[in-house]
């Protein structure tokens, strides 16, 4: 019994940081979509995250650094099924050095 419910636990972590990292990648992806159309000089980013941070005061995660980083993941991985085999295996932890490393190097 104690294997069956520490493998759950496991399946149930993946699971949340699948689904997050995929929220994420959608967050990215509609910044990239609402500063194409809008501009860079719309405060996308910024607009986005007090709206966000307003409709849901308890979660974590919605600053614009954060979202900075889900825009610059949506544009390195441009396509979901990517996302969806690989990039969300990982945590978005793991990510986000990923994007820096590529940044930088």
């Amino acid at each position: 019994m104690k294997t069956t419910i520490r493998t759950a636990r496991l399946k149930a972590g993946l699971a949340v940081n699948r689904e997050l990292v995929l929220l994420y990648w959608r967050i990215g992806k509609e910044i990239l979509e609402r500063q194409s159309a809008q501009g860079w000089g719309a405060k996308v980013i910024d607009q986005l995250a007090r709206d966000l941070r307003v409709e849901f005061p308890d979660m974590r995660g919605l600053s614009p650094r954060n979202m900075k980083y889900m825009r610059a993941f949506a544009e390195a991985w441009p396509e979901e099924g990517f996302v969806q085999q690989a990039a969300a295996q990982i945590t978005w932890f793991h990510n986000c050095i990923l994007l820096d490393q590529v940044k930088d190097g």
